[in-house]
């Protein structure tokens, strides 16, 4: 027996949007996890799942089009039945998937009959991609998803699709599909972040067609979810499948967020080492001192310097530098390059003592 995504949301199947958000919301504040004792928590886990996969998928017009006519389990397989005959109605074929899905399904009056009749899903490049449930949670209550703490985490960038006109040619010379050129966006990220890893919550915008209403495109906006990996670099690039504008006969651009590092105030990174200057005077450099450093990660790290420092010398502390990501567990160095500060003037008494002091060492 298959889902009845309108029965979980308790919405009939010509709610709009607004009706949607309404039914999510409402049922949201009962089963989130967070405001269930621990005793029931496991049931409101996986009720809070089904209603935020409920609100994914008939909140997305595609993927909505292609529920009503085949069922949950055809959108998440990607396994379409054969298209029906001319002279076969689309309420007939609803009508078959509701005795197994339930009774929101029987409500479907002759004109939307004939505007889904009129226009089939485009099932040929359609892939589902669920969306997750703390993500949408997060989407539709802004400040209070985050207990009062505003919407910080999900406005940490915004990103809407550029290629926003439709392409000239959609298919390619031997008649397949053509896919639209990937979009990629820069993604900033600290040092620290690229040090611990972290998590950032990406809005974007894009367009997609209304299966509604023939030809009509509306603007759809979700949030993606990119977990930064300790040690990852400059240029590395996380990819979301067919998240670009919609377009006629051409298969949606991928979504690619390129990491971008930003400057930091005492780091530098070099490959997998970290470089930082430290500049000490000449007494120090003669007699030794210690060097106190924060880490990326908070940690105070103190380094002693017991050996006559030259102009230009380079510590190395081993294990102390930028994650590896291919070597879990493994880090590279941290190289601290130190300038001896050279006093600008000396008396003539000051110039005697160190003649005596210095004048027999080689």
């Amino acid at each position: 027996m298959g889902v009845d995504y309108y029965n979980i949301l308790k919405v009939n199947r010509h709610a709009t949007d607004e009706d949607l958000k309404k039914a999510y919301k409402r049922l949201a504040m009962i089963w989130h996890p967070d405001k269930n004792p621990s005793n029931k928590r496991p049931e409101a886990e996986a009720k809070f799942k089904l209603l935020s996969e409920a609100y994914d998928v008939l909140s997305d017009p595609q993927k909505r089009q292609i529920y009503d006519l085949y069922g949950d389990e055809a959108l998440k397989s990607g396994q379409f039945p054969p298209s029906a005959p001319p002279n076969q109605s689309y309420a007939s074929t609803s009508a078959s998937y509701s005795r197994g899905a339930g009774h929101y399904y029987s409500n479907v009056n002759n004109n939307n009959n004939n505007n889904q009749k009129q226009q089939q899903p485009n099932t040929g490049s359609f892939r589902f991609n669920p969306r997750n449930a703390d993500d949408i949670y997060e989407e539709l209550f802004g400040a209070e998803a985050n207990g009062g703490r505003g919407n910080r985490g999900f406005r940490e960038g915004h990103f809407r699709n550029s290629n926003n006109g439709y392409g000239t040619s959609s298919s390619t010379s031997n008649g397949e599909m053509r896919k639209a050129a990937a979009v990629e966006n820069a993604l900033p990220c600290t040092l620290e972040e690229l040090y611990k890893g972290a998590k950032k919550k990406m809005r974007i915008s894009r367009n997609v067609f209304d299966p509604s209403i023939s030809g009509k495109v509306r603007t759809l906006e979700e949030i993606l979810t990119i977990e930064i990996k300790p040690g990852w670099k400059r240029g590395t690039k996380i990819t979301f499948p067919e998240k670009g504008n919609e377009e006629p006969g051409i298969i949606p651009a991928d979504v690619i967020f390129v990491i971008d590092e930003k400057p930091h105030a005492l780091y530098k990174r070099d490959g997998n080492d970290l470089v930082v200057n430290q500049e000490i005077t000449l007494l120090e450099a003669l007699t030794g001192s210690t060097l106190e450093l924060t880490t990326l990660d908070g940690r105070n790290l103190v380094i002693p310097l017991t050996d006559i420092i030259k102009p230009g010398a380079e510590v190395v502390v081993p294990n102390e530098g930028m994650p590896i990501s291919k070597e879990p567990g493994k880090k590279g160095n941290l190289r601290i390059k130190l300038d001896v500060k050279y006093p600008s003037r000396l008396t003539t008494e000051q110039k005697s003592e160190l003649r005596r002091v210095l004048g027999n060492v080689a």
